[in-house]
């Protein structure tokens, strides 16, 4: 099981995250980050609305672009998602209702900007933090355009571990789709010690912003980004 560092280190371009661990410390945690190539990608920032929600939105007064802008985290009573695009609400809509997690994931596509094809990943977790569910829909490796659905269920997670999920891994040539999943260690003993793991860990000259949150408590989320200047 290879370090986050080394994992995030290792990858010229990660696209968008989402990362369920827990700390040193014994705190579970979920994080989301961002980065970007084109300056559409790059002009974005992270930040909390007065309903608690994190959005990503433009950071000018560019068009509401459905792929680029989005509610990046939700929670209720009961329960937290987080994830990379608009499919976030879909499911927390879904939960509210009175699905199961599995349920909830179930039926979401990919993003339809061929010919990457970008995964979309989801992550609900118990407001107790002690479980959590990933989803991805990804699209096949081959020419078949039906979307593969994948789910994965995370209990008990020991301190110092974590799962993480990206949209792409890039050898700085190509881009390809992320991994499923990736299992990783943290060196991080606190929330604010695995920001600023993650953050180091970014390609510096793509990174928009990261965040990380407890279960029940989005709205004391950790933020950073990239200053206005660079957007």
């Amino acid at each position: 099981m290879d370090l986050l560092k080394d994992v995030l280190a290792g990858n010229d371009y990660p696209g968008r995250g989402v990362l369920w661990c827990t700390t040193g410390d014994g705190t579970t945690l979920g994080a989301y980050f961002l980065t970007g190539r084109s300056p559409a990608s790059q002009a974005r920032t992270l930040h909390r609305t007065s309903a608690g929600e994190l959005i990503v939105a433009a950071s000018d007064a560019r068009e509401h672009d459905r792929l680029r802008h989005y509610v990046a985290a939700r929670q209720s009573p009961n329960w937290l998602v987080f994830g990379n695009g608009e499919q976030v609400c879909t499911v927390a809509d879904r939960l509210t209702s009175g699905q199961a997690p599995l349920l909830a994931l179930d039926g979401l596509d990919y993003e339809p900007d061929p010919p990457i094809f970008t995964p979309r990943l989801t992550v609900i977790a118990d407001s107790e933090g002690g479980q959590a569910w990933f989803g991805a829909a990804r699209h096949s490796a081959g020419d078949r355009t039906a979307t593969n659905r994948l789910a994965l269920h995370i209990s008990d997670l020991p301190s110092s571990e974590g799962v993480l999920m990206t949209t792409y891994h890039s050898n700085g040539q190509e881009i390809a789709t992320g991994a499923p999943f990736t299992e990783i260690r943290t060196t991080a003993e606190t929330r604010s010690d695995l920001l600023d793991e993650l953050w180091s860990a970014l390609p510096p000259h793509l990174r928009i912003a990261a965040a990380v949150f407890t279960p029940g408590d989005l709205a004391g989320s950790s933020i950073r980004q990239t200053s206005p200047t660079r957007l």
